[in-house]
């Protein structure tokens, strides 16, 4: 996969102007931009740190530190997004990490430079922040202060990073907001309304369900309804939101572990947030093990009207040809992260993880061979069958195909690379890949 993903990158450097914006989605294999909002410019730089963190290429490292200076110092200060986790964890906090595992050398004004954008990102992120009663509280999306996304829960990782390095964000009258505190109250929030746990919530309440949007009324902070960007109904559950709360989750799992005792605790204490984000967790990737095809590569949304076309689909692998329905290949590659990042933290926590590792691991070796893993040299995408936005019909429908199929996706790529990183670390027994070092 390496191999491949090496003329990947090259290629895309090669044939992308920069001008026309960041790359999102191939059309006919050629990478092009899509305005919506600019959240995919740190997946292509961030894709030739992992290439280096997986191969110690030092082309791909230079290429990716050359363009984060060059490119990325507008999404640190980006007022308008929650995709700041996207942008920036991997940029800068990839080279801060890098430079703190010893892989790249010790500098100390080079280490002040990712140090400072990842403090001020975090605090940029946090100022977009919409207050709740009871305690509950949230980084809203792009669409605007009433409006909780599932994906904004990566984004929580800018918030640890600040934090981690002694940030705040400075308020009216000096106050000092906590990074920490707005990030627990995000998460807090995101699984209280965003996950359901088959508890009676409305008819359509099945245990690991994810909203990909949340909805609430900004003059009394109520909740109001669910409702979906990207997804093909409010009650229905769009597989890669399922799969960045299933991932997001996991990651703050394995950074709350590591807070120090003297941390001051969400009101439920730090034990009670724990035990909420792991039931969160596992019932999201109970659900996906449960609703995805054997093979682990989901459809686009598990209520996809088309679906009752294909039988019993999920005994039998996905077929991304179908006329129905597309696939989402790039969901699979997030959500297969969280399965064994998951697995992980249940094991080293007195749990059985093996279930969620097998998984991950099926996953993985489904997306590492045709028809997923894209060999063809003419071909800009590395992670073959992903959508970006269905209902929109965004995506590009082949000549005398009926639905999306056979292109890529900027965060599909980065997110195979991430992935197989991670399990390539575990098996080497080399330091543990997390974003915070």
């Amino acid at each position: 996969m390496w191999e491949v993903s090496a003329a990947k990158i090259l290629a895309l450097e090669r044939d992308f102007e920069p001008a026309r914006g960041a790359p999102v989605f191939t059309v006919e294999g050629r990478y092009m931009a899509r305005g919506w909002t600019d959240w995919t410019q740190g997946f292509r730089f961030g894709s030739a740190l992992l290439q280096f963190d997986a191969t110690e290429d030092r082309s791909f490292l230079e290429l990716g530190r050359r363009k984060t200076l060059a490119h990325m110092a507008s999404h640190v200060t980006h007022t308008g997004v929650h995709d700041h986790g996207f942008n920036n964890v991997s940029t800068y906090g990839a080279l801060r990490r890098l430079m703190n595992e010893g892989r790249i050398p010790e500098a100390l004004w080079e280490r002040a430079f990712y140090e400072l954008a990842l403090k001020a990102s975090g605090a940029v992120q946090a100022a977009r922040w919409t207050e709740l009663a009871e305690g509950y509280g949230y980084v809203y999306s792009f669409n605007g202060p009433h409006s909780l996304f599932a994906d904004t829960i990566r984004s929580m990782r800018a918030l640890a990073l600040a934090h981690r390095l002694g940030h705040v964000l400075m308020g009216e009258h000096d106050a000092r907001i906590s990074l920490l505190e707005r990030m627990a109250r995000h998460l807090r929030t995101t699984a209280r309304f965003n996950v359901y746990y088959g508890e009676g919530r409305d008819g359509y309440d099945v245990p690991g369900r994810v909203a990909h949007e949340s909805i609430f009324n900004l003059k009394d902070g109520s909740y109001r309804c669910p409702s979906t960007q990207q997804g093909y109904a409010p009650y229905t559950t769009w597989t890669r939101g399922l799969a960045w709360i299933m991932l997001g989750f996991a990651e703050q799992l394995e950074f709350l572990d590591t807070l120090p005792d003297e941390e001051p605790a969400p009101p439920e204490g730090w034990e009670g947030l724990v035990a909420l984000l792991r039931r969160a967790a596992r019932v999201t990737c109970d659900f996906y093990i449960a609703e995805t095809p054997a093979c682990g590569v989901p459809y686009w949304d598990t209520g996809a009207p088309g679906l009752i076309h294909l039988g019993d689909y999920r005994s039998r692998p996905a077929d991304p040809f179908n006329p129905y329905e597309p696939v989402d290949s790039s969901a699979a590659a997030v959500a297969a992260q969280g399965l064994l990042r998951l697995g992980h933290y249940l094991d080293g926590h007195g749990a059985d993880g093996a279930r969620y590792r097998a998984a991950g691991l099926r996953v993985l070796a489904t997306l590492l061979e045709a028809p997923y893993l894209s060999s063809d040299a003419a071909h800009h995408g590395l992670l073959l069958h992903a959508v970006y936005h269905w209902p929109n019909r965004w995506d590009h429908v082949p000549p005398g195909r009926q639905v999306a199929c056979c292109e890529a996706t900027m965060w599909g790529d980065y997110h195979l690379r991430e992935l197989a990183l991670y399990v390539q670390r575990l098996a080497r027994g080399e330091p543990y890949y997390t974003f915070f070092g």
